[in-house]
């Protein structure tokens, strides 16, 4: 993990997907504002006071993550002066969240992704083939979508970890779509009430798609 101050009341902070799992959060809890993720921002605001002398307490602070690479995540860290700002994310360094941590079964456990309509999916796949993402279909075993009371859902089953575009897929993803907790009790309940719109290779199908449209 390194720190780089930036101007006075700002640093970026560089971690990997080695510094997530020495903290014991994965990749879904540390982008979906987890209380793991909350957890792991306070502990890396304090080793940044600690070794840049970047002090944050009783300060709004605004945190912007960016994937930079397969590997690598860059945090852009803002401290806000009080009566300045009011409508941005904060926390404070005085009151640590306690939870459990828990490592998730990324081999076996179900993911799912919440898009508010059908053009926000759409939107997806024509941002993954416009940013060398053609072969996220690698990303899963099994890949079907759902239809729920009026929203979609990706589900994916089986996850490939050793899928080389891992993060910048789950980065992609959450622009368009939202992390659903509890995804293998949600995914029971999608397929005792939802309506299968794609059933497996679901991903595959809607790029070859989306490709043949934009040739």
């Amino acid at each position: 993990m390194k720190f780089e101050k930036l101007n006075e009341n700002k640093i970026k902070i560089t971690l990997s997907m080695h510094d997530l799992e020495e903290k014991d959060i994965n990749f879904h809890d540390f982008m979906s504002n987890s209380l793991e993720s909350q957890d792991l921002f306070l502990d890396m605001l304090e080793e940044a006071e600690e070794k840049i002398g970047f002090k944050t307490r009783n300060c709004k602070v605004k945190i912007e993550a960016l994937a930079m690479t397969e590997n690598d995540f860059v945090l852009t860290v803002t401290r806000i002066l009080p009566d300045t700002l009011k409508k941005h994310f904060y926390v404070s360094p005085k009151k640590k969240v306690k939870a459990k941590r828990k490592i998730q079964d990324l081999q076996s456990a179900h993911l799912i992704y919440k898009f508010n309509s059908f053009d926000d999916y759409c939107y997806f796949i024509e941002f993954m083939l416009k940013n060398d993402l053609q072969d996220a279909n690698k990303i899963a075993k099994e890949i079907s979508v759902y239809i729920f009371k009026d929203f979609y859902y990706l589900i994916l089953s089986n996850l490939n970890t050793e899928y080389k575009k891992l993060s910048k897929f789950f980065t992609a993803i959450t622009e368009f779509g939202s992390y659903v907790v509890d995804p293998d009790l949600f995914a029971f309940k999608l397929k005792e009430c939802g309506t299968i719109f794609m059933k497996n290779n679901a991903l595959k199908k809607s790029l070859s798609y989306f490709s043949k449209e934009t040739k």
